[in-house]
């Protein structure tokens, strides 16, 4: 006869846990591959293709909404098992609550989640800066073409509420709106 103790069973917090950041971590990667196709078509300068790849990412935001709220539900159930406030639970917290199998389970996909939304997070930055890029010099040729007429000049562009209204008196928000510059690698 074995002496040997059981594992602990997988709890329905446990499944709850794992099953959400698998979601998570399929709609950041959902995310991820959509913002390295929009990099693509930025680079190609396909329009068409830049705004349905943002259209994806709305649709997968606005599913990473309800899933934030779904992780709300989570944290309290836990924060209220653990009698601490719900802002202050943590992996780890929570992991007190599991078997170690669920638990070590839980911090490598949270781990692989944190990596995803860091890459998501670089590509966003530079499918931004490309597209900065690419709109200075869509301006730079509209004023080739329109002998140097450009966003700034008061009789082009200049119906109130206009981008390039905003930024002179009376052009709208409140007539001191953000003025707009050729390349501005800001972010």
């Amino acid at each position: 006869m074995s002496t040997a103790l059981a594992a602990p069973a997988r709890s329905p917090l446990g499944d709850a846990v794992l099953a959400h950041l698998q979601v998570q971590l399929e709609s950041a990667s959902a995310l991820l591959q959509a913002c390295i196709a929009q990099y693509r078509a930025i680079r190609d300068r396909d329009v068409e293709q830049v705004l349905a790849r943002m259209a994806d990412m709305q649709a997968e935001s606005e599913r990473r909404g309800r899933l934030e709220r779904e992780r709300t539900v989570l944290l309290q159930h836990a924060a209220g098992r653990l009698g601490i406030p719900a802002h202050t639970v943590t992996l780890e917290a929570l992991n007190t609550l599991l078997d170690p199998m669920t638990a070590d389970e839980a911090r490598q996909r949270s781990a692989q989640l944190r990596g995803t939304l860091n890459e998501l997070q670089r590509q966003h930055q530079i499918n931004r800066v490309l597209m900065k890029q690419e709109l200075a010099f869509v301006e730079h040729l509209t004023r080739m073409l329109t002998g140097g007429a450009g966003v700034d000049d008061p009789d082009t562009y200049s119906r109130p509420g206009t981008p390039a209204a905003m930024g002179r008196p009376g052009g709208g928000a409140g007539g001191y709106g953000p003025s707009l510059r050729g390349l501005d690698l800001q972010v």
